[in-house]
């Protein structure tokens, strides 16, 4: 592969001109192509196999002419203190308003009047209007939308509070001025890693056409394959922070060798062979975590993985190609000003390296060589810590946010806010259960069973008479529950439903099915869990034997999967600590704790097995380089951080701002999402890479590398040290250690042998 890579980039660097104008055609072809295409419905959110998603197709089917998918809104009024909403005046305003949203657009299906219907609270201090609609909140037309916030201004002059809420306003998720910070954070970093203007705009501009390629196709496509807006940021989210970390890597090794004296070309090939072999294999273990999410067999979760894992296709792309023809347009302006100048005074042989640099150890040939002194304590100090932060994940609640988890700022949270006061908690997240009578000899007594046995269920507030179908086959029965949608009550409350429903259907044989908002996410939570055990089964073992193609070993591959997990569950402590129990939260503007996300555990794993796999690979090459070439296994390790730990600190660095700019979200799940993930890659990469791995690796010794003979010659040779490379180019294996990152040790480290010795 390294000799293939080589070859590419040389390519990539003669041709840049037209390597160049391929890219940017590519972009201005899907730009316009998002430019040109239709505004995407909202995703259709489907849990295949489950009891909510058979009762809602059951409704579609027995309820013709309902449109499940139309948008719907509730303009919730409330009356003064000392006021009711049955007075004339508020009444006459309430009308007014009703009167206003069936003429206000033609996408109106229904407008339901709250004295004719009930929606009038006890001690009627609140009152809402249900609208419906023909089609989904995203499909939903400016003036429609303006028409439903105008509806009750002529109330609110009159002193009536009104708010809106439902999925009728429903928009894109704004990040705000946090994700540009993120990308500036990302700049200054760059800066302070190369020391050049020109070396620091490079990452960021292939990462951004990469981007812009994979965001703008998915614009393009998402009306057609059904792409949710969530889709689009985290596709934004992930091929930003590997397209930024990938070229960073690029770069860094083709500087490397320009320092040893190389011509750029060559420099460029060399580069892209060496460091582009790692960045391949570590885009394919983010592409596996990611493609991997089809196990959970949820079509939006699907989409979701299979999308960002077509930016990180492209941004791998982009590093391979894109930034060798780029880096042929800067020249020698990727080094420094200084290393510059050292390179016109340097001796013939052009090399730019610093006189004395290899005399003093960098922070990352420091770092190391106090791990070897002391590793068990490091081992001990990063274990303990990591566990001591995933103590909170075992109190984890999982769910899907609603209304209620939105700012208070916002109108939705508000109109939430107000049912809850006016018709009790549970108003917000009613239960609909569907009673399927076709094989029942007496449907309406059925029926009339389930709606008394529903009444007796603890923790039901309500239940309303049933509606039968024009059939009478299908009998539909709404069900307020007491709790807040999100509480374990509620949860307790569908569970009871479905096991009465089961003793019913025996006795009638009359159908009991629990669906609505609630019960959904109920069962996607389960479904969730149930998932989680084989999809990581599927995503480590893969990744395990990629790994173990890549290291030729058995112990470094179970290494880094095992720091992975303790990681990951580390940063699953964090998550519930801030979003469940509230800590720190007004920090990161979470204005309403509650259960976490119910994906989030299993997109945490794809994701940032994915981004943690990128730092063992980045990291872990260059000790395996070094021991390849002769070094014993702590000089090895040494090696591989004093050339490896700046660059890799300056990745997680960049992809902990560009995840963090997403914390600013107004989407309290893209919230969630940015906090995890930087919170992960803050974990695995500064304590698991940084820490554990050189400590494991210090007290294996030779052992780490160690590789049954069966295996070797079962295992592809795929050369990511880039040794078939050397021997083509006609070079000994020693000799092209340094240029490669492996390299003896300097005369200042003298001091660092003895410990090294005895490693």
């Amino acid at each position: 592969m390294a000799t293939f890579l080589y070859k590419l980039g040389r390519f990539a660097f003669r041709r840049r001109r037209y390597v160049a104008l391929v890219w940017v055609a590519l972009l201005a072809l899907a730009g316009f192509g998002a430019a040109s295409a239709s505004t995407a419905a909202s995703s259709s959110f489907s849990i295949p196999g489950t009891e909510a998603q058979r009762a809602f197709d059951l409704l579609e089917q027995r309820f013709p002419g309902t449109n499940a998918n139309g948008a719907t809104a509730r303009v919730v009024f409330k009356a003064p203190d000392g006021g009711k909403m049955t007075d004339p005046a508020n009444k006459a305003q309430v009308e007014k308003a009703v009167g206003s949203l069936k003429s206000g657009s033609d996408q109106v299906a229904s407008v339901a009047d709250p004295y004719t219907v009930g929606a009038v609270s006890e001690n009627g201090s609140t009152a809402y209007i249900a609208v419906s609609y023909k089609v989904s909140g995203m499909e939903l037309t400016d003036a429609t939308r303006d028409a439903l916030k105008d509806a009750g201004h002529a109330a609110q002059k009159s002193g009536l509070t009104v708010e809106i809420g439902g999925d009728a306003l429903m928009a894109m998720p704004e990040t705000g001025a946090t994700e540009i910070i993120g990308v500036a954070i990302a700049a200054v970093v760059l800066v302070i890693t190369f020391g050049s203007l020109v070396a620091a705009g490079l990452p960021l501009l292939t990462a951004l056409i990469g981007v812009g390629i994979g965001v703008s196709t998915i614009t393009a496509l998402a009306n057609t394959l059904d792409l949710g807006s969530t889709t689009s940021t985290l596709a934004m989210m992930i091929g930003l922070a590997v397209g930024i970390d990938y070229a960073l890597f690029i770069v860094s090794r083709y500087r490397v060798e320009l320092a040893e004296g190389r011509e750029r070309e060559e420099a460029a090939g060399r580069a892209v062979g060496t460091a582009g072999s790692a960045v391949v294999f570590a885009g394919l273990t983010v592409v596996i975590a990611l493609v991997g999410l089809a196990v959970v067999n949820i079509p939006i979760l699907t989409k979701m993985g299979i999308a960002a894992a077509g930016t990180v296709a492209i941004a791998v792309l982009v590093a391979l190609t894109l930034v060798p023809a780029v880096m042929g347009f800067a020249g020698k302006r990727v080094l420094g000003r200084r290393t510059r100048k050292a390179g016109e005074s340097a001796a013939p042989n052009g090399s730019a390296a610093p006189n004395g640099s290899e005399d003093r150890p960098n922070m990352g040939t420091r770092w190391a060589r106090f791990v070897l002194r002391k590793p068990v304590w490091v081992l001990l100090a990063g274990v303990i810590g990591l566990g001591a932060v995933a103590v909170p994940a075992a109190s984890l609640e999982m769910g899907l946010p609603d209304d209620g988890s939105q700012p208070t700022s916002t109108t939705q949270r508000r109109a939430y806010d107000l049912l809850s006061d006016g018709f009790g908690p549970g108003f917000n997240g009613p239960l609909v259960v569907v009673v399927d009578t076709a094989r029942s000899s007496d449907g309406k007594t059925a029926v009339k069973q389930v709606t008394d046995e529903i009444s007796g269920v603890r923790g039901v507030a309500a239940v309303t008479p049933a509606q039968f179908n024009k059939a009478g086959d299908t009998a539909m029965i709404t069900v307020i529950p007491k709790d807040r949608p999100s509480s374990t009550a509620t949860e307790d409350v569908v569970h009871a439903i479905r096991d009465a429903g089961k003793e019913i259907q025996a006795g009638t044989g009359a159908k009991v099915l629990v669906t609505g908002s609630t019960a959904m996410n109920i069962d996607f939570s389960q479904k969730m869990n149930d998932a989680l055990l084989p999809y990581l089964a599927l995503v480590v073992g893969l990744a395990f034997l990629l790994l173990m193609v890549v290291f030729r070993s058995v112990l470094v591959p179970l290494k880094a999967a095992l720091g992975f997990l303790l990681s990951v569950v580390a940063a699953l402590g964090a998550v519930v600590a801030v979003f469940q129990w509230g800590w720190l939260g007004s920090l990161f503007g979470v204005e309403q704790t509650g259960p976490v996300m119910s994906m989030m555990p299993i997109f945490m794993v794809g994701v940032v097995f994915g981004l943690a796999m990128d730092y063992e690979v980045f990291l872990v090459t260059r000790m395996r380089e070094a021991y390849v070439h002769g070094e014993k296994p702590g000089q090895a390790i040494v090696t591989g951080f004093r050339h490896g730990a700046r660059v890799v600190t300056a990745a997680a660095v960049i992809m902990m701002a560009v995840f963090a700019g997403f914390i600013g979200s107004s989407e309290q799940m893209v919230k969630m999402i940015g906090f995890s993930l930087a919170v992960a890659v803050l974990f695995d990469a500064f304590v698991v890479r940084m820490a554990i791995v050189p400590a494991v690796l210090a007290l294996l010794g030779h052992r780490a590398w160690w590789l049954p003979r069966w295996l070797d010659r079962l295992l592809p040779n795929v050369d990511v040290e880039g040794e078939g490379l050397r021997e083509q180019l006609g070079e000994t294996p020693g000799a092209g250690a340094g240029s490669a990152g492996s390299g003896t040790p300097g005369r200042g480290d003298a001091e660092g042998e003895r410990e090294l010795s005895r490693v």
